[in-house]
């Protein structure tokens, strides 16, 4: 079983129900993160025709997919609950080649796993509820408002949690009658198409198609494919406005998640304590701080600076950085090798403009960590916030801390950026929170905690600003997939 675990794999594209290699017959080397020189596999590379094939599957599979009730379509879905856990040797493979392909921590990679039946299950729920049209009487006029599903459905996921984002976005297509096309992120394939494989296997031929391939490639052909009538995308700011040009060609409604630069505001009466940081250092540096709503940038009343930084600087030294698989481990490598960059040259910056960077944590193998893309888990002081470490989304392992006097200071700073994704308060006092979290710009703010562990998926997600355009997760990221439908008569003839 050990051997099988570390197997070379290579996955296909998905194309109207079939396992099936690119047309050209091309695919793609993935790495490990936390060792380059490790090839983990191959991932087909799709090209525009290719696209075009997935399309139309999915424009095929669209009639009879779209006909079936709520219902009938919730029960496919408790099928694919079911289906990923059924296999438990098959579901310990994908989780521990999640981990060889994008880095994470063995944890995180089963929780991420199992996120995605939970959110089948979630969205199965609705049935009921999206059966039910509302019915205006007249006068003037009787009318019953409906929705339809769209059509065909573009998903475009990130390298980051690929399952669990895939996760706020496929079984709320699939609910809502909509076919889709998948596209995985170039870096981290693997498990996800083994895992959507199994997904396929309990659905309708074509309802559920998967291309995997660079961006530059497929992308544009996918964006401005004249079947797909909608595009849900998260990923970066750059991106995101690309994709927005491109489905600006043919109208296409967009849903965009575009990261966050999400503050903490840490009032004088906080709670302080070891649990407390511990669920604000889980915040920040879960999946090496790879994490849109991470935690990004804390602010603390000056009075209880010294207090946090120390304590926190305490939990965070804890951390053991090194390969992921080892259950020892509790921080793995960045994903890339530009993202790695990316974070260094941040914290260079800062150190070079008088901040102060602690780099903190235990090293599993210090040889290792020269080959991968591992960076410490580093805490930054001193630092003007007009830093590019404090003003930039770090998507890292680090974080700046800055004091505040007033509590208007902190509330200016907090929403002194582009992003507007998520926020959190720290205290004891309720109504303050309330009243500070209503001023916050943020599509989500977390009372006391932060990020994805404090996070309720039966509420919609998503961001002010340039960190995003409509909203993921809960009944009102249902209805992203769906168009309204008012159907009228004469007063007294309908009902």
């Amino acid at each position: 079983m050990a051997d099988n675990l570390e197997k070379l794999v290579e996955t296909q594209l998905i194309i109207n129900g079939e396992w099936r290699p690119s047309l050209s017959g091309q695919k793609y080397e993935v790495r490990n993160p936390a060792n380059p020189e490790e090839i983990v596999g191959f991932a087909a590379r799709a090209n525009a025709d290719d696209v075009n094939l997935a399309v139309e599957a999915a424009h095929k599979a669209f009639p009879e997919w779209s006909s079936l009730s709520y219902h009938e379509r919730a029960e496919y879905l408790r099928r694919v609950d079911k289906e990923l856990v059924a296999d438990k040797e098959d579901l310990q493979f994908r989780t521990r080649l999640f981990t060889r392909e994008h880095g994470k921590i063995l944890k995180e990679s089963g929780m991420e796993m199992s996120r995605l039946g939970d959110r089948f299950l979630l969205c199965a729920g609705y049935a009921e509820r999206l059966s039910q049209d509302e019915e205006l009487q007249g006068p003037p006029f009787d009318t019953i408002i409906t929705r339809q599903a769209r059509g065909v459905a573009l998903l475009i996921v990130p390298w980051n949690w690929p399952l669990s984002i895939l996760g706020a976005k496929l079984p709320q297509a699939l609910i809502t009658g909509n076919t889709v096309v998948i596209k995985t992120a170039y870096e981290s394939p693997l498990a996800p198409a083994l895992t959507i494989k199994k997904m396929v296997e309990v659905l309708p031929p074509g309802v559920i198609n998967l291309v995997t391939g660079p961006s530059s490639e497929i992308g544009d052909a996918l964006l401005t494919h004249p079947l797909a009538r909608k595009i849900n995308f998260t990923g970066g700011i750059e991106s995101g406005r690309h994709i927005m040009a491109m489905a600006a060609k043919t109208l296409k409604p967009v849903t965009l998640e575009l990261g966050g630069n999400d503050p903490a505001i840490i009032l004088e009466d906080a709670d302080l304590s070891q649990e407390s940081l511990q669920r604000m250092a889980m915040g920040t540096f879960l999946t090496a701080g790879q994490v849109c709503m991470a935690l990004k940038r804390i602010y603390v009343h000056t009075s209880r600076n010294k207090e946090l930084v120390e304590g926190f600087t305490g939990i965070v030294s804890k951390h053991l950085v090194g390969n992921g698989l080892n259950p020892d481990v509790t921080m793995g490598p960045l994903n890339n090798e530009d993202q790695l960059r990316f974070v260094q040259g941040l914290v260079a910056d800062a150190r070079q403009k008088g901040a102060t960077v602690n780099e903190v944590g235990q090293i599993e193998d210090k040889e290792l960590f020269k080959r991968g893309y591992f960076h410490r888990p580093t805490i930054i002081t001193d630092v003007d916030p007009e830093t590019e470490v404090v003003k930039k989304e770090q998507f890292g392992p680090v974080v700046p801390i800055i004091p505040f006097e007033r509590i208007e200071d902190a509330i200016r700073m907090a929403n002194d950026t582009e992003y507007g994704l998520c926020s959190s308060v720290w205290t004891t006092d309720k109504e303050r929170a309330l009243q500070i979290a209503r001023q916050l710009e943020a599509g989500y703010t977390y009372l006391n905690a932060h990020g994805p562990m404090a996070q309720d998926s039966r509420a919609p997600f998503g961001g002010f600003k340039e960190s995003g355009i409509g909203r993921a997760l809960g009944f009102e990221g249902v209805l992203e997939f769906l168009e309204y439908h008012s159907i009228s008569s004469a007063p007294g003839w309908l009902f």
